[in-house]
């Protein structure tokens, strides 16, 4: 497998975020936390940052959803131009469907499981990684 290089657009300066990720352009992602202070303990980016990101830049954007409801937002950052969508499964009441419906969109849909939370759920819905 082959090395790849996805900085953080959480690292950068964002009274500049265009230029920071103009500068990193050639990386094969950017990727992007979006937190919502409800599923994880911290505030950060939202669909309308996302939106400008995909504008400022032709690095796909890799946008790791650590919100509540991903039902309703993970389709929103594919709207708003992400490359790639990860969710946590325990985020989503129809995970399997909703890994679906952003494969459908074009983007690759991956899900993760908090370490924190009970994993039965991601094995019960997903038992492989070839169902989404």
């Amino acid at each position: 497998m082959a090395v790849q290089i996805n900085p953080s657009i959480l690292s950068a300066d964002f009274a500049r975020l265009a230029e920071e990720a103009k500068a990193v352009e050639g990386a094969d992602w950017l990727h992007v936390d979006v937190m919502d202070n409800h599923f994880v303990p911290n505030l950060t980016l939202g669909v309308p940052i996302v939106e400008a990101l995909a504008r400022a830049t032709d690095t796909p954007l890799d946008c790791h959803l650590m919100i509540e409801d991903a039902d309703r937002w993970a389709p929103q950052y594919v709207e708003a131009g992400a490359g790639s969508v990860t969710f946590h499964a325990e985020a989503a009441a129809a995970p399997v469907r909703l890994a679906r419906e952003i494969r459908a969109k074009g983007p690759v849909p991956p899900w993760r499981s908090s370490p924190r939370r009970p994993s039965s759920r991601t094995r019960t819905c997903c038992p492989s990684s070839t169902c989404c």
